[in-house]
């Protein structure tokens, strides 16, 4: 012989090797080999975090490296989505998305840096965050129907607070007022402290946000709770009926977290962030944390928390179009 491998002997092992590599791949037993980040688009502390850093915790114990969660805030998320829109589609860049990154700011923002659905593989809806609608304590107004009436004898003269044009908070208002028939006046602060302080002192006379940021004052008697926009009552709070059966029915809205990675991560490491990420959310310790701070855990699989995205922003862009929001 004269030492030469037949071609067909290189094709062999060239699929064979290509084969078990795929195998490999496709078994997920090789992943991960090194420390996963999850980048979350806002600031340290806030609701977005808070979750990332508890799934965090329970990935790094069921999977064997470290999740390690890294905040790049800015852009109501943006910043962070595109972080991770560009990086390597190998499973070791995840990204928190939410309704701020993948329903609002595509809805509201035509040059944005990515897609919502395009560039990012969903791995699982973690939990949802349904909006508390509080009001002051001076308003003449103890349920949702009250408070519609009321409102509709004062056209103009209500004010509400959010965190922002285009914020969860203003589309969650604006939902109710095109459902209700109401016109409430939109006073936008630059953060949720903010317009809380001032819904405190009576300034402004109702806010929707996320039930957790607000329970403490409804508790102690500073603001008054009078829905949740959420199909079903919260355990957290089952005393605080839904809107939905106050009045407005169909009533829904709130913010949600989940993770999702770069388009083209491999399906076998997107089906096991998923498992992973389920059983770490709906575990108890975990999930009663959730629930305490009126949160509503899920624990999705990636096509169900794909067809909740592509929902959220026909939901969304619905709203914001009907309200004429604009960024300025």
């Amino acid at each position: 012989m004269n030492g030469r491998i037949p071609i067909a002997a290189l094709l062999l092992l060239a699929c064979g090797g290509a084969a078990a590599q795929a195998t490999s791949s496709s078994s997920g037993q090789a992943y991960p080999a090194k420390p996963v980040r999850i980048v979350v688009g806002f600031t340290p502390g806030g609701g977005n975090d808070v979750i990332s850093r508890l799934a965090a915790t329970k990935l790094t114990a069921s999977m064997g490296r470290q999740f390690v969660v890294e905040n790049r805030p800015g852009a109501a998320g943006s910043i962070g989505a595109e972080i991770v829109a560009k990086s390597p589609p190998d499973g070791y860049t995840l990204f928190l998305a939410g309704v701020a990154s993948h329903a609002i700011n595509p809805s509201m923002q035509k040059n944005l840096p990515y897609d919502p659905v395009r560039d990012f593989d969903p791995i699982c809806l973690m939990a949802t965050a349904p909006v508390l609608m509080a009001v002051h304590p001076s308003l003449p107004a103890g349920t949702v129907k009250q408070f519609i009436t009321f409102a509709k004898a004062r056209p103009g003269q209500i004010n509400y607070a959010s965190n922002g044009i285009g914020s969860s908070a203003q589309l969650a208002t604006e939902l109710f007022k095109s459902m209700t028939g109401t016109h409430l006046v939109h006073v936008p602060y630059k953060g949720i402290t903010s317009a809380t302080t001032d819904l405190l002192s009576g300034q402004v006379q109702v806010m929707f946000n996320a039930a957790a940021s607000l329970l403490p004052h409804t508790r102690a008697g500073r603001m008054r709770a009078l829905g949740v926009g959420a199909l079903k009552r919260i355990p957290a709070i089952p005393d605080v009926p839904t809107l939905s059966e106050s009045g407005v029915p169909g009533y829904q809205s709130g913010s949600w977290y989940g993770f999702v990675a770069p388009a083209g991560t491999p399906h076998a490491i997107i089906e096991r962030l998923s498992r992973e990420t389920a059983a770490a959310v709906k575990s108890p310790d975990i999930s009663e944390k959730l629930a305490a701070e009126a949160n509503i855990v899920v624990g999705s699989t990636p096509q169900e928390f794909a067809a909740h995205i592509k929902d959220e922003l026909a939901r969304i862009s619905k709203v914001i179009q009907a309200a004429g929001i604009t960024m300025k």
